[in-house]
């Protein structure tokens, strides 16, 4: 290798080392502290139908912050030289992960709600539209849920649903608190076929095809 290239990846893991110790530095002096915080408040409040709201909303927005989904988002053009828009697979991706935290949220105000009712039947319906779906966006959509479930959804989110599962009256932390994660990973394989399949609705007949398999 050439010493400007040699220079160019020494340059990125100093870069890289610098934001990961500043961002895990922020993380462990405030961001799940005030995670914890906001999810404790919220949950006090008397309508339970805010806390839902706002964990849309939360789940909605910190997706974009999420530093893996723009990389995702940005090769998706990328490699279909502009078909699949990266802003409709971000807006996707959001409703996905907000729908995730929403739900999760439903299962700590309902006792009966187990994590089970919601993976089970969810990943049926996600391996079932595999079969309905163009293959290029089965592709999309396996590969988001990892990339969904990264630092900023673990951290802030995570610590949001334990601070919720503290102040709601019969929730247990360590049963209702977690398991967001898992649902995280799980909506965006179903959002995105589903956006999957809108391409092919709207796409003439054996064209979308042929533009996919060709990519």
């Amino acid at each position: 290798m050439s010493k400007k290239a040699v220079h160019k990846i020494l340059k990125g893991i100093v870069f890289t080392f610098l934001g990961l110790v500043l961002f895990l530095a922020g993380v462990n002096a405030g961001f799940m502290d005030v995670g914890t915080a906001v999810g404790h408040s919220i949950a006090s409040l008397d309508s339970k139908a805010y806390i839902i709201i706002i964990g849309f909303i939360l789940g909605f927005v910190t997706i974009m912050a999420e530093p893996a989904v723009h990389v995702l988002t940005h090769q998706i053009e990328d490699v279909t030289s502009g078909y699949v828009k990266r802003k409709v697979v971000m807006i996707s991706l959001s409703i996905g992960v907000g729908a995730a935290v929403a739900l999760s949220v439903l299962r700590i105000i309902i006792p009966e709600l187990q994590l089970w009712h919601y993976l089970l039947p969810g990943y049926a319906i996600a391996i079932a539209m595999t079969y309905f779906v163009p293959k290029l966006f089965v592709g999309i959509a396996f590969d988001s849920g990892g990339v969904a479930s990264g630092p900023m959804t673990a951290t802030f989110i995570l610590a949001f649903m334990q601070g919720a599962a503290e102040s709601i009256e019969g929730a247990n932390v360590l049963i209702d608190g977690f398991g967001m994660i898992a649902m995280v990973a799980l909506t965006p394989l179903i959002a995105l076929q589903v956006l999957g399949f809108i391409f092919k609705l709207k796409s003439k007949k054996g064209g979308f095809e042929k533009d996919a398999q060709s990519i």
